[in-house]
């Protein structure tokens, strides 16, 4: 397959670091279309193609659901299909190209229709710093934002069982983070246009410095799926 008909997809819970390794892909040469380069919530913006999380927020509301009500199906029309199709194939041409949006863990299977071929790099954060970072954001109840987190990891661990893809930890210091994210870059074999540039900076991560709230217990599920995902991250 030639570089330019390359789709990598980031997948990843909501304030979980994709951002993070979507800037960090971007830098090492993936091409991510018209992204968003800043929003009050991501200093150096979300990355996020505004199409595909249309394209996502349609396929929801459809099944039923929304970005924080994951539908029990997400079931794609024939027009939404073309729809990802189209986005795809519009933003093909110059090299790999990839977009992120948390969402995408909720209708994954319609971009896996739409392009067999797509790649995928994981990331997961601890529960607890999910949790307060939405209530931070948006004002979500602990509890509510603790099931959103089983939800979307749930759909990860299952697309990881299905065909094993890297998955990274944010919860991680930063330099064995960059170490491991150039291991991923490395293995994708993205041109790494910007060399020893770095996107992500400890100040990018908010929501891990209290060690005694990222201590509280959670419950034994969400516990034990994030004690399941560290042993395959990279």
């Amino acid at each position: 397959m030639r570089d330019t008909d390359r789709l990598i997809c980031i997948l990843g819970m909501h304030r979980s670091g994709t951002s993070c390794v979507t800037g960090s892909l971007q830098n090492a040469g993936l091409l991510l279309g018209d992204c968003h380069t800043w929003n009050p919530h991501n200093k150096k913006g979300n990355r996020e193609n505004q199409a595909f999380v249309d394209l996502n927020d349609e396929v929801l509301l459809a099944n039923g659901g929304a970005w924080d009500s994951p539908p029990k199906k997400s079931i794609w029309t024939p027009s939404q299909l073309a729809k990802a199709q189209s986005l795809i194939t519009q933003n093909f041409g110059q090299g790999p190209f990839g977009f992120k949006d948390p969402r995408t863990l909720l209708v994954v299977g319609g971009w896996k229709q739409a392009f067999p071929a797509i790649e995928f790099v994981g990331v997961v954060r601890h529960p607890n710093a999910v949790a307060r970072s939405l209530q931070n954001r948006s004002d979500m109840p602990e509890e509510k934002a603790l099931a959103l987190w089983y939800a979307y990891n749930s759909a990860l661990l299952q697309e990881y069982k299905k065909r094993a893809f890297p998955i990274l930890c944010f919860d991680e210091e930063e330099a064995e983070f960059h170490q491991k994210l150039e291991k991923v870059v490395l293995n994708l074999a993205l041109p790494d246009v910007n060399g020893e540039q770095k996107f992500y900076d400890e100040t990018l991560r908010t929501s891990n410095s209290d060690k005694q709230q990222l201590g509280r217990a959670m419950s034994w599920k969400v516990r034990h799926l994030y004690k399941r995902l560290l042993k395959r991250c990279v």
